[in-house]
C-alpha cells in the first residue's frame, strides 16, 4: 500500500515549495503509481492535521487517546464557533476546481479540510511560504481560498485554542462527533488517487435496475444447445471453484459499479489527452446504450455486431447489448464485406456498430442482403454518408432517452446464468466460421477463476487493451476480468501492432500483460537489436546477467534457492529491461493463442520475466491450462486452472492422446449447427479439442500436435510433424519456419524458410553448399 496526498493548492512544474500548508486531503492508494500519474484506487477522505491523520493508526493511538466518545453537550460555545469556521473553510474549498501542471485535464477535489499547527513558529513559516507562492500564482489563487482568509482563520483558531487550552486534534475529533465530516461524505470526489479526469466530466443519471432473480439457473436437460434462446446444464461440482454460485454478467458488473463507483474504469488517448470513465460512468453509459439498442429495434436473442479497433465505445456496445437482451458479437476489423455479411446474417444482427467510415462502407455494400439489420452506429469520426438509420455515437447515446428503466428492466429479466450472452466466431479448418455460444456462467466463472489464480487485487490492476476484441482472450483481458475486479483498462492506439504499442506500455505501465507469440517475438527482436549497439562492457554484463537469470528461472521452476549474483543482475539488467518495455510493474507475463518458440521463452526467462503459456480455445471460454508464477515449466502449458478437468483420449504408447476438457468454462454449443455440436462433444459430453498432448510425471501438460496434422505415410506409419519441425528449428537458428510433408508418400520431405538478414561471410558460401551442410547437421542430430 502506498499513500499519496492531494494538496489543496497545485504545485507548478519544477516548483518544490509546499503550497498546501496543512490543507490536505489524504488519499490511500492500493497500488504503485501508474505512468504519467495514472493510478487506480479508492479515495478515502480523512482529516489531516499537522501532518497526521485523524483516522486511527498505531502511532497516533499511542500518542493520544481517542476522543470519539466525547459527547456533543460537552462542547462549549467557543468550540461550536470553531466548528462553524472549519465548515465554512470546507465549503469554500469544495467549490474550487484545480488545474494541475498546465494540463488540459481537470481535478475535482474532495472537500479540503484544514487545521492549524499547534507550533506557532511552524505555522508562521508555512503561512509565509503560502503567501510567497500565492503572489507568484495569482491565476490559481483566484479559484482558491485567499491567503488572508487562511491566515485570519488560523489566527482565530489559534487564539481560541490558547484560551481553551485544547489542541487541534481534540477539537477536530469533537467536530467529527457532531458530523462535520458529513459534507465530505456527501461530496465524494470522482478522482481516483492522482487520476486526472477529463474536462467533460459528468454525473451520470442513476439507473434504478434490479438483478433480483436473474441469477437463478433455469432447469435444463442437456449439456449443450444450438438454439439462440436455449438453456444448458451447468457443469458444477461439490467443492472449490466448481461449487461457486452461478451469476450473470449483469449482476457482476452492477455490483462492481456499486462497490467501486469512482475507480478508474476506461481510458483512451484522443488528441493527446486521456479521456476517462469511472465505473459509475461506465455503468451509466452501458445502461444508456442498452436503451438506445432497444429503441433502434434490437430484439431479444439477436446480435449486435461490433466492427472496429478497441475503444471504450466497443466495450460499452458489448455490455449494452447484453443488458438489452441481445448477443454481443465481435467482428474482426480486417474482415471483408462478405465475411462481415456472413457473421451479421448468421447472428441475425439488428444493429452493427462500426469504428469509422472505412468500416461503414463495408456495411453499406452488403446491407441489402441483411434483412434483420435495422441501424448502424459509427463510434469515431464524422459520419461521411448521411443515410437513414446511420447514427454517430453521440446521436446513438441520446436516441434511447425515452426508453424507460422499466423497459430496460424487462430485458434484463430475460438473463440467466445458463443462457447465452455473447458469440465468438471462430474459423474451422474448412467452411464458414462457427458461432461459439458462451453463457453468462461461462464468462463470469472463468473470469473469477483466473482472477483468483493470479491473485488480482480488486481496484488495483492496470491493463492495456490492444488485441482484437473479437477474440475471447482479449475479451477476458479487457472486459470480463476488469468488470469483475474493477481494473483500469487503457486503450492502445489503432496502430499498436505496427509499432506504437511499446509507447503505450511505457506510459501506462500495466500490472499484467498478455501477448500472442508474435508480440513477444517482436519484443525479443527489438531488445537484441538494441543490445548490438551497446559497448563491450555492457554486452559482457548483459550476457552474464542473462546466464544468471536463466539459472534463476530454472531455480524458481524447481523450487530451489536463487543462484549467486541474482540480486546484482536484477538491479543492473532485469529491472532496466522491464522498464524499457513498460512492464516494470507487471506481476505476470502470459502468452497464448498459438505455440511460442522455446528460444523466445528462454530469452525472457533469462531477464527474470517468467513467460507462461496459456492453453485453451474459444469453446473453453479461453484458458483451460495455464502456468503461474509458483507453478510452471518451460515449454509446458501448465496445469488445469482450478475447477477444470483434462483427460487424454485414446493415448498411444508414449502417452499422447487427444486433449478433452470438462468444466464450467465449456461452451453451450455452436449456434444453429447441430452437426458441429455432435462432432465437438464425445459420448460423455467432454469437449474434444483435436489437439494431441501428454502429461509428465508432475502433471504438466505438453502439446505434441494436432490429430488432423498427423501424417500417414504410404507405408501406414503415423507421424506427428510438430516435434520434428520443432527439432529442426532448434537445431538450425537460421531457420524461421519449416513444414514436414509426407502424407500418403513413400518418404518424408521438408520445406524450409530461412530467416531474412544480411550476413556477408555467409553470403560467400554457395546456397547449395549451405543447405546441404545444414541438412547433414540435422541428420546427425
Amino acid at each position: 500500500m502506498m499513500e499519496a496526498e492531494s494538496v489543496g493548492v497545485p504545485k507548478e512544474a519544477g516548483d518544490s515549495s509546499d503550497l498546501s500548508s496543512s490543507f490536505v486531503t489524504k488519499i490511500n492508494v492500493t497500488s504503485e503509481g501508474a505512468a504519467d500519474g495514472h493510478v487506480t484506487g479508492k479515495v478515502d477522505d480523512e482529516v489531516i492535521v499537522n501532518g497526521h491523520s485523524d483516522s486511527s493508526n498505531e502511532d497516533n493511538n499511542k500518542k493520544e487517546p481517542s476522543t470519539d466518545n466525547v459527547k456533543i453537550e460537552d462542547i462549549n460555545q467557543n468550540e461550536r464557533v470553531l466548528t462553524e469556521k472549519i465548515e465554512s473553510v470546507s465549503m469554500k474549498t469544495e467549490e474550487s476546481n484545480i488545474s494541475k501542471n498546465g494540463s488540459k485535464e481537470e481535478i475535482r477535489e474532495d472537500v479540503i479540510t484544514k487545521g492549524p499547527d499547534t507550533d506557532d513558529n511552524e505555522t508562521n513559516a508555512k503561512t509565509a511560504a503560502e503567501t510567497k507562492q500565492n503572489e507568484n500564482h495569482d491565476t490559481i489563487s483566484k479559484n482558491l481560498i485567499t491567503e488572508e482568509d487562511k491566515t485570519n482563520t488560523l489566527q482565530e483558531i489559534d487564539l481560541e485554542n490558547k484560551n481553551e487550552n485544547k489542541n487541534v486534534e481534540e477539537i477536530v475529533s469533537e467536530a467529527k462527533t457532531v458530523e462535520i465530516t458529513k459534507t465530505i461524505q456527501e461530496t465524494k470526489d470522482l478522482v481516483e488517487n492522482d487520476v486526472v479526469l477529463q474536462k467533460e466530466i459528468y454525473e451520470p443519471k442513476p439507473v434504478l435496475l434490479s438483478v433480483e432473480g436473474i441469477d437463478e439457473v433455469i432447469p435444463a436437460d442437456s449439456w449443450s444447445t444450438t438454439k439462440r434462446d436455449g438453456t444448458v446444464k451447468i457443469r458444477m461440482g461439490t467443492k472449490g471453484n466448481q461449487a461457486d454460485k452461478p451469476v450473470t454478467l449483469i449482476t457482476v458488473f452492477k455490483k462492481t459499479s456499486e462497490r467501486a463507483p469512482n475507480h478508474l474504469a476506461l481510458a483512451v488517448k484522443r488528441d493527446s489527452i486521456w479521456k476517462k470513465w469511472t465505473y459509475k460512468q461506465y455503468y451509466a453509459d452501458v445502461c444508456a446504450a442498452a436503451k438506445s439498442f432497444i429503441k433502434l429495434g434490437l430484439e431479444a436473442y439477436h446480435g449486435v455486431g461490433i466492427l472496429g479497433f478497441n475503444s471504450p465505445e466497443w466495450l460499452i456496445s458489448d455490455l449494452g447489448c447484453i443488458f438489452a437482451g441481445g448477443f454481443a458479437t465481435g467482428i474482426y476489423a480486417t474482415n471483408t464485406p462478405e465475411a462481415v455479411e456472413y457473421v451479421a446474417k448468421h447472428s441475425e444482427a439488428n444493429v452493427l456498430v462500426v469504428e469509422n467510415n472505412q468500416q461503414l462502407q463495408k456495411i453499406l455494400k452488403v446491407w441489402p442482403n441483411l434483412p434483420c439489420l435495422r441501424a448502424v452506429v459509427q463510434y469515431t469520426g464524422e459520419v461521411a454518408e448521411r443515410k437513414d438509420n446511420v447514427y454517430s455515437w453521440e446521436e446513438f447515446m441520446k436516441v434511447g432517452k425515452d426508453v424507460t428503466d422499466q423497459q430496460l428492466q424487462e430485458r434484463i429479466n430475460l438473463a440467466r446464468p445458463n443462457k447465452c450472452c455473447t458469440l465468438i466466431y471462430t474459423s474451422g479448418t474448412t467452411g464458414d466460421p462457427k458461432g461459439v455460444m458462451l453463457s453468462h456462467d461461462n464468462v463470469t466463472w472463468t473470469a473469477s477463476c483466473i482472477s483468483k489464480l493470479f491473485e488480482f487485487n480488486f481496484g488495483s490492476e492496470v491493463l492495456a487493451s490492444y488485441l482484437p476484441l473479437s477474440h475471447i482472450a482479449a475479451q477476458l483481458n479487457d472486459i470480463l476480468i476488469p468488470v469483475t475486479m474493477a481494473s483500469a483498462v487503457y486503450f492502445a492506439q489503432p496502430d499498436a501492432l505496427k509499432g506504437s504499442l511499446l509507447g503505450t506500455l511505457q506510459e501506462v505501465r500495466p500490472t499484467g500483460f498478455f501477448g500472442v507469440p508474435r508480440v513477444w517475438e517482436k519484443f525479443y527482436e527489438g531488445i537484441k537489436i538494441k543490445a548490438r549497439s551497446s559497448g563491450a562492457l555492457k554486452k559482457k554484463i548483459g550476457m552474464w546477467a542473462k546466464g544468471v537469470g536463466l539459472k534463476g528461472s530454472h531455480a524458481m521452476m524447481n523450487k530451489q534457492s536463487m543462484p549467486f549474483g541474482w540480486g546484482l543482475a536484477n538491479t543492473l539488467v532485469f529491472k532496466k529491461a522491464k522498464t524499457a518495455l513498460g512492464l516494470d510493474r507487471c506481476r505476470f507475463f502470459m502468452s497464448g493463442a498459438a505455440p511460442i518458440m522455446k528460444e523466445t521463452l528462454e530469452f525472457f526467462y533469462s531477464l527474470n520475466m517468467q513467460l507462461h503459456e496459456v492453453y485453451g480455445m474459444s469453446e473453453s471460454t479461453g484458458p483451460h491450462t495455464v502456468g503461474c508464477n509458483e507453478d510452471f515449466k518451460i515449454c509446458s502449458v501448465g496445469h488445469n486452472f482450478p475447477g477444470s478437468e483434462t483427460k487424454l483420449a485414446n493415448p498411444d504408447e508414449d502417452g499422447n492422446g487427444e486433449i478433452c476438457m470438462w468444466g464450467r468454462h465449456v461452451f453451450m454449443g455452436y449456434l444453429n449447427a447441430p452437426e458441429k455440436n455432435n462432432e465437438i462433444f464425445d459420448e460423455e459430453n467432454w469437449l474434444k479439442t483435436g489437439d494431441l498432448g501428454k502429461h509428465d510425471a508432475q502433471g504438466f501438460l505438453f502439446i505434441t500436435g494436432r490429430i488432423k496434422e498427423l501424417i500417414i505415410t504410404a507405408g501406414g506409419e503415423n507421424i506427428a510433424p510438430v516435434p520434428m519441425e520443432d527439432a529442426v528449428k532448434e537445431a538450425l537458428p537460421c531457420i524461421n519456419n519449416c513444414m514436414l510433408i509426407g502424407d500418403k508418400r513413400k518418404f518424408l520431405s521438408m520445406i524450409l524458410c530461412l530467416k531474412v538478414g544480411f550476413f556477408p561471410l555467409v553470403m560467400l558460401v554457395p546456397l547449395q553448399t549451405l543447405c546441404i551442410s545444414n541438412c547433414m547437421l540435422v541428420k546427425r542430430k
